[in-house]
């Protein structure tokens, strides 16, 4: 087992030299694009990585160890130290042998990373069931599963009086956020990422874990074909707006100590912008103070839209 700080560590404690010396990080998905990005700069940070991988391809078939595998050997060769995972975390056994994999290997855990995930895109009329229940099992069960047991580790040592100072990053999306044609199945996972979110960070902020979103807008595998226009790399060499590695920084800066107190919200990362997201908010209201008939409730409606915001546009609508 490889030594590490204590994690009762407090904020601001770590004396290292990255923002997240000795820390032990969880990233799902880990071995391309988000997640490969997310591994490399929390290891450049000082972190201790556990990549998850199943290396699968776009659309969840097949599998690999190579990817995750990889990924570790980049991390060691530039001076850090990781450990590969292959387990499926939308099962309750991979998920918890996820977590047994930090603890075992270095005796701690202070951050989840949730970023797992692939698309079978479809219109709703040709969408089936077996590609609604795939990205529901990834996104939005790979999410619970590993939450859960890392969640359960993280209560056990609050209650055995080692407070831990952990973070949990999950991964929405702007199809979450606004909705995306053809997406149908992946935005309502993505927002049900959401609603995880906010309870999480309700449920376990008295347990020393803070729980965050981000709805990243990068180049991958799951985007550079569906949004080739708006993804493609510049040929210029200017900067290149949709390369993943320019999410990581705030996903490290959330898994550190340094963002104590932050919990329960939402960002927008994409270039170099970041956005704090305000969610579901109350707008105009009526309130009768009886029952309304359907014409009165009708018209009252009407005039509360006329003073309301108008929604944004889902992504793809014409």
């Amino acid at each position: 087992m490889t030594s590490a700080a204590s994690s009762t560590s407090g904020p601001g404690a770590e004396s290292g030299a990255g923002l997240c010396e000795g820390r032990v990080v969880l990233v799902t998905g880990a071995g391309r694009g988000l997640g490969r990005a997310h591994a490399l700069a929390y290891a450049a940070e000082g972190a201790l990585v556990v990549v998850n991988d199943l290396g699968v391809g776009p659309d969840g078939s097949g599998g690999s160890g190579g990817p995750a595998h990889e990924v570790v050997e980049e991390i060691r060769a530039a001076g850090g130290d990781a450990v590969a995972h292959g387990g499926d975390i939308a099962t309750s056994e991979g998920a918890a042998s996820l977590v047994r994999t930090a603890l075992d290997t270095y005796g701690r855990l202070d951050v989840l990373v949730n970023n797992a995930g692939f698309l079978r895109d479809r219109m709703l009329v040709n969408l089936d069931e077996d590609a609604w229940d795939a990205v529901m099992r990834v996104h939005l069960k790979g999410h619970f599963l590993p939450l859960k047991h890392a969640g359960a580790h993280w209560r056990a040592e609050a209650k055995a009086g080692r407070s831990p100072h952990a973070s949990v990053i999950n991964t929405s999306s702007g199809a979450g956020l606004l909705g995306s044609v053809g997406q149908g199945n992946y935005s309502a996972a993505k927002a049900g990422i959401l609603g995880l979110t906010f309870v999480a960070a309700a449920e376990l902020g008295a347990y020393g874990v803070r729980v965050n979103a981000i709805a990243p807008a990068a180049r991958t595998r799951m985007t550079e074909q569906t949004f080739a226009d708006t993804m493609a790399a510049p040929e210029d060499g200017a900067f290149d707006a949709m390369a993943p590695e320019n999410v990581s920084p705030l996903v490290v800066w959330l898994g550190s100590t340094a963002s104590a107190g932050v919990t329960g919200r939402v960002f927008e990362a994409e270039a170099g912008r970041i956005t704090v997201m305000e969610g579901w908010r109350p707008g105009p209201t009526a309130d009768k103070g009886a029952r309304w008939t359907p014409s009165e409730a009708g018209e009252t409606t009407l005039k509360l839209l006329a003073e309301a915001e108008a929604p944004q546009r889902v992504y793809g609508a014409r």
